[in-house]
């Protein structure tokens, strides 16, 4: 593969996605992208790149973000990671189980909403366990309304977490058996949540790379394993905007080998866990003071 070609896939990825790739990951572009080449009688990478190319004289620059084409869509969601299971670490759900849900339950007015996102969301494994938590605790939610909506950029996986069916495997991963026998139901080899769950959930296509002030405020936010293939600019640009979009009592959880720490002081390491981070109150006063001007 010439380093032209290379470079322009990888511009192409990094400007619409964030990823960054280097020369190492040649397998990976060869691996992956080997099926949307087949699909569009692509012969090379070289002559996927020249067809990029073709249709962007202009070049790879930011303003593609907004209107991707349908060969630009297979790459970027072909080269994105899409892993997730149930109640994937088990830590972060059970602290939102033990210790955000209770506080902001006991600090909110009765009639505020609760909202969660999960971005990256994937197959759909992580907001759904997310609505299983908030099910389990429907007698101290009372009447209190709620909302889960994941968002993930890759839209066969965004129409497989809204079909809420998954494999024998998939259900074997991280999902306790009495969540198995409570919220799913059997579908020929594979397992169905039910529709109580499902309605919980609302799924968009979205890119966490866009402008995050049409998803509104969410008090939690997971956004867990993401920003480990962001370059630094990226991920600082990443976490700046989820902090303008959660309250100054906000949590946000990352992935076990994420952090903030010289990245932004929008977020504080929340005492005694690993990748949950609360917001800074420094920060918090200084966002609020300033939307007050």
């Amino acid at each position: 593969m010439k380093p032209a070609s290379f470079d322009l896939i990888a511009a192409l990825l990094h400007t619409i996605s964030g990823l960054v790739i280097g020369p190492d990951k040649l397998y990976l572009l060869e691996t992956r992208l080997a099926p949307i080449m087949k699909a569009h009688k692509i012969a090379s990478l070289d002559a996927l790149a020249d067809t990029i190319r073709a249709a962007r004289p202009g070049g790879i620059t930011p303003a593609i973000m907004n209107a991707p084409s349908p060969l630009e869509v297979a790459v970027i969601e072909a080269m994105t990671t899409n892993e997730s299971f149930f109640f994937r670490d088990e830590k972060p759900f059970a602290h939102v189980r033990t210790h955000v849900l209770p506080r902001l339950l006991s600090t909110r007015p009765a009639g505020a909403k609760l909202r969660i996102w999960s971005a990256a969301a994937s197959t759909g494994q992580e907001a759904y366990s997310l609505a299983m938590i908030l099910a389990e605790q429907k007698s101290s939610l009372g009447h209190r309304s709620f909302e889960i909506l994941g968002t993930d950029i890759a839209r066969e996986q965004l129409s497989r977490a809204g079909d809420g069916l998954y494999t024998q495997f998939e259900v074997q991963r991280g999902l306790p058996m009495q969540y198995l026998v409570k919220y799913f139901k059997k579908d020929g080899t594979s397992w169905r949540i039910n529709d109580t769950i499902r309605s919980m959930v609302q799924f968009k296509l979205f890119n966490l790379l866009s402008d995050l002030r049409s998803l509104g405020q969410f008090d939690i936010v997971f956004c867990r394993n993401v920003l480990i293939y962001f370059d630094q600019p990226t991920k600082a640009r990443v976490l700046a905007a989820i902090a303008k979009q959660m309250p100054a009592d906000g949590v946000l959880y990352l992935g076990g080998a994420e952090t903030v720490l010289g990245i932004t002081d929008a977020f504080t390491s929340a005492p005694g866990e690993r990748g949950v981070y609360e917001r800074t109150p420094t920060a918090a006063a200084r966002q609020f003071a300033a939307v007050g001007r």
